[in-house]
This record gives C-alpha cells, sequence and structure tokens, in this order.
C-alpha cells in the first residue's frame, strides 16, 4: 500500500516541508530508513540519523529546527511518536480484509456470526457464545461455552479463551493468551495434602483492552476477575483469581498479581513487579521495575524495591547500599582504634 507525503498529511494534520507528491510503501526505524520508507523522530537520543537517514518521509516535531540540509521530506506534527501511532492504525485498518469463515473450523450450531466477523484455520468455537460485528477470530483460537466478545475485538493466533469469559469491545487479545482457566486454589489438609478448591466464577473484560501474548489471566473463585476499560497488559503477565484492575492502567511484561488484590486507575506497573495477595493499590501509582508490593499502596505512591517503598528514599538509600562494604570497612577500622585506645 503506498501513501504520498500528501496523503500522510492530510491524515494527520501536519504541514509538509519538500515534496509532497514523494510516496512511502514501507516502515522502518530512522537509523535504517531507506527510499520508500517512512519513519519518524521522537527522541532527542536519534536526532543525528535526521541527517543521514535514506527514508523518503519523516514525521517530526513542528518546531523542531533543522541544523543543516536533508533529503527526507518532512510531515511536521505536535506529537511525533502520537502520530505515527494514528498512521499506523490507520493502515493496520487498511490492511485487515479478514472476512468470512475458513472451511477448517469446527463452529456449534448454536452460534451466530455476523456476515462482517472472521474465523481462521483451525480455530474451535463452543456453544452458546455471542460475538458481535467484525469480530475477528485467527488460526488455532479455542473459544469455550458460552464466552462473549464484543464488536470490533481480535482474538489472535492460539488463544484460549475459555468458558463464559466476558471480552468487551475493540480489544486486542496477543497469541498464546489463556483466559478464564482455573485459579490457584489449594486447601491444606490434616495429613499434610492439598484439595484443590474449585473456581466457579468467571473473568470480565472491559472494552479497549489489549492483552499481551503469553498473558494468563485466572477466573475468579467467586464472582469475577475483572479487567476494566483501557487496561493494556504487556506479554507474559499472571492475573490470579479475583483480581481487579482500574481502568487505564499498564503494566509491563513478567509482573504477577496474586489473588484478590485490586489495582485502581491509571497505574503504571514496571516489568518483573511482583505484587502480594488480597492488597489494595490506589489510582495514579506507579511502582518502578522489578519492585516487590506487600501492603496496601495509597493514591499517587512512587515505589520501588522489595520490599517496595517511596522511589525518592530508595534512590537516597541506595547510595548507600553500594558503598556498604567500605562503611563496614570503616567501622571496623574505627572499632579497632577504639579498643585499642
Amino acid at each position: 500500500m503506498k501513501f504520498t507525503a500528501k496523503q500522510i498529511a492530510g491524515l494527520l494534520d501536519g504541514r509538509i516541508e519538500g515534496n509532497p507528491n514523494v510516496e512511502v510503501h514501507k516502515l522502518s526505524k530512522i537509523e535504517e530508513g531507506t527510499a520508500g520508507s517512512l519513519t519518524f523522530l521522537a527522541n532527542e537520543k536519534y536526532n543525528p540519523f535526521l541527517y543521514k537517514t535514506n527514508a523518503s518521509i519523516v514525521i517530526i516535531n513542528k518546531d523542531f529546527v533543522l541544523e543543516k540540509e536533508i533529503i527526507s521530506t518532512l510531515v511536521r506534527v505536535p506529537d511525533p511518536y502520537q502520530a505515527f501511532s494514528t498512521l499506523l492504525e490507520y493502515y493496520n485498518t487498511k490492511e485487515s480484509h479478514e472476512k468470512g469463515i475458513s472451511q477448517h473450523v469446527s463452529i456449534h450450531e448454536s452460534v451466530v456470526l455476523d456476515e462482517s466477523c472472521y474465523v481462521g484455520e483451525f480455530s474451535v468455537i463452543k456453544k452458546n457464545t455471542k460475538f458481535g460485528k467484525n469480530v475477528k477470530i485467527h488460526t488455532q483460537v479455542f473459544i469455550g461455552e458460552g464466552v462473549t466478545i464484543g464488536a470490533g475485538s481480535i482474538i489472535l493466533n492460539g488463544a484460549r479463551i475459555l468458558s463464559r469469559t466476558e471480552i468487551g469491545e475493540n480489544c486486542v487479545i496477543h497469541p498464546g493468551c489463556v483466559i478464564g482457566s482455573e485459579g490457584f486454589g489449594f486447601a491444606p489438609q490434616d495429613d499434610g495434602t492439598f484439595k484443590k478448591v474449585p473456581q466457579t466464577g468467571i473473568v470480565r473484560i472491559g472494552n479497549n483492552v489489549d492483552i499481551g501474548a503469553n498473558s494468563t489471566i485466572d477466573r475468579a473463585t467467586l464472582g469475577a476477575t475483572i479487567i476494566n476499560d483501557g487496561v493494556k497488559l504487556d506479554n507474559h503477565i499472571q492475573i490470579a483469581h479475583n483480581v481487579e484492575i482500574g481502568s487505564n492502567t499498564v503494566i509491563a511484561a513478567q509482573t504477577g498479581i496474586a489473588g484478590s488484590t485490586k489495582i485502581g486507575k491509571s497505574c503504571f506497573i514496571g516489568g518483573q513487579v511482583g505484587i502480594s495477595g488480597h492488597l489494595k493499590i490506589g489510582d495514579g501509582v506507579r511502582a518502578q521495575g522489578q519492585t516487590g508490593i506487600t501492603r496496601n499502596i495509597k493514591d499517587n505512591e512512587v515505589l520501588q524495591g522489595t520490599p517496595a517503598f517511596d522511589f525518592k528514599s530508595y534512590s537516597k538509600s541506595f547510595i548507600h547500599f553500594r558503598n556498604f562494604p567500605e562503611i563496614i570497612k570503616r567501622l571496623n577500622q574505627l572499632e579497632k582504634e577504639i579498643n585499642g585506645k
């Protein structure tokens, strides 16, 4: 698919600097740009590549001041990163033409699919499932009994959506996700063994949720595990039974959240964060990577370390952590001097 600079500027409400008729047919990183490619510049660390790139079109900040001549046509916008994301979304929409039902699928006779829906090869859809318009079920997907999927949602290759799971509109479930599997519940017995506690609840996912590849969300013991509107989950995340995640919270890869913890709205949780069970995490909380949260957290706290504590205190304390061997050495020397007297 080809775009001219004029078309791109029209989509982004941008201003052209250079040839409005130059065409692009592919995307590239700015340091790898070639003729016919489109790229963007949003991080000042990459400024030097602007003068070296062979990309035909570069999306750039409207106030960026050139230090020397360039060969690329510029499209100037208020926010290059946001503009490039908008363009990618448009591009994906144009590229996503999948419609119809493959002949190599297993769909229960009770399932009604709108003609706008797509089901790819070797997918399985069990009875009493319900789909909105423009739902895309890609190859080798399993959809269990009684699942509901809202309009415009996309379930990518190899995902497993288990019984009675509810997924809202315009969600994206990436490859390998397992949603609605049994939670980790075992009751200790007098003889030292463990008895399985049945997990009879569901998973309820809101609208505009994105769940990364190979992430898992367990169904509730009772009630629902809830992922609210606008939540964005990275790859390889574990959400345990009865967890609730507030709207527009973002969680990075390899984070694990234990059962029955409630996370507030608009939180930013870094990679490899561990969160204990039965906690309440406030709105607007920010947890740096590899933080271990073992207590309730108030609104807008910024955390780091294990057990987690205030980020600024952690940064100050880290200076002493790093110098601790030298501090011990000096204390031992002082002790010798005092005892010697």
